[in-house]
């Protein structure tokens, strides 16, 4: 963990993601966009681990169970040294470690996800796990609003809630849309955070595009009760052309939408990092 100007970083963060999906002709681009503070909030702000140890048995735990938005998730990995930054570069080549969804060959990547639905009972199972062994170690689990419609998630919660996980922290990227288009219209989820603390779980929620406020949620005391942190994101957030389009779920940029999209992010780096009013912050 490690202090930063959070949004300097997902502007960083944003950019390699980018890049990633433009030079591999493939990604999950709106997802992972949306994300982008939430996992700079966990990694930069929040989780204990160590990139030179990813194994060390002291470690939170991170699950991506919307596992193909990994392109966020490398890029953070990779931005704290768990491999080298260059690898990125082969993102979705043929014989490359980094595949389209997480993978577990990668240092850093604790499970296999992809198959939505799934994340918060393998996190639910690590907390438990934690709590039996009297471990300090922490799980945090991102969910994508989209899949909250897969029974898997409700029965986990309701086993989380019973165990009195507050080892367990879960995240949702409610962005509202999904590959078929706003959540609302394909399956209702409304009133969210209710059905939350109806299952027994404190609920927050935040701004998901606010590090602080995402931080200050994530290190808050769990009170005896898994916690969730509903944050409120914009899908594709950062590129004009890209955010709020459900068929920007998963697409690549044309080379004139690439270099659009690189300017755009680049002075939102400039705007965060203070650089035309000649300020340099950490």
């Amino acid at each position: 963990m490690c202090a930063v100007n959070g949004s300097r970083k997902a502007a960083e963060i944003r950019k390699l993601v980018l890049d990633m999906i433009f030079h591999a002709g493939s990604g999950h681009i709106g997802g992972s966009l949306s994300a982008a503070e939430i996992l700079v909030s966990l990694y930069y702000g929040t989780m204990r681990v160590d990139p030179t140890n990813p194994t060390w048995p002291e470690r939170d735990r991170f699950i991506l169970s919307k596992g193909h938005s990994v392109e966020v998730y490398y890029a953070v990995l990779a931005d704290l040294g768990f491999f080298p930054r260059e690898e990125l570069d082969t993102f979705c080549q043929f014989g490359s470690r980094l595949i389209g969804h997480t993978n577990t060959k990668v240092p850093g990547v604790e499970h296999n996800t992809g198959s939505l639905g799934h994340g918060l009972s393998v996190g639910m199972g690590m907390a438990l796990g934690a709590k039996r062994a009297h471990s300090l170690s922490r799980v945090f689990v991102l969910m994508g609003d989209g899949e909250l419609t897969e029974g898997s998630v409700w029965e986990a919660a309701m086993a989380a809630a019973h165990y009195k996980l507050d080892n367990l922290t879960a995240i949702i990227d409610r962005n509202g849309l999904q590959i078929s288009g706003p959540t609302e219209n394909v399956m209702q989820l409304e009133p969210l955070a209710d059905k939350w603390r109806a299952f027994g779980w404190h609920v927050t929620e935040v701004s998901g595009h606010d590090f602080d406020e995402l931080v200050a949620a994530l290190n808050a005391e769990k009170l005896g009760k898994p916690h969730l942190v509903l944050a409120k994101t914009t899908k594709g957030k950062g590129i004009s052309f890209i955010e709020n389009q459900a068929h920007w779920h998963h697409g690549v940029p044309s080379e004139e939408q690439y270099l659009q999209a690189k300017a755009e992010l680049e002075a939102q780096w400039e705007e965060a990092s203070g650089v035309g009013a000649g300020i340099r912050s950490n």
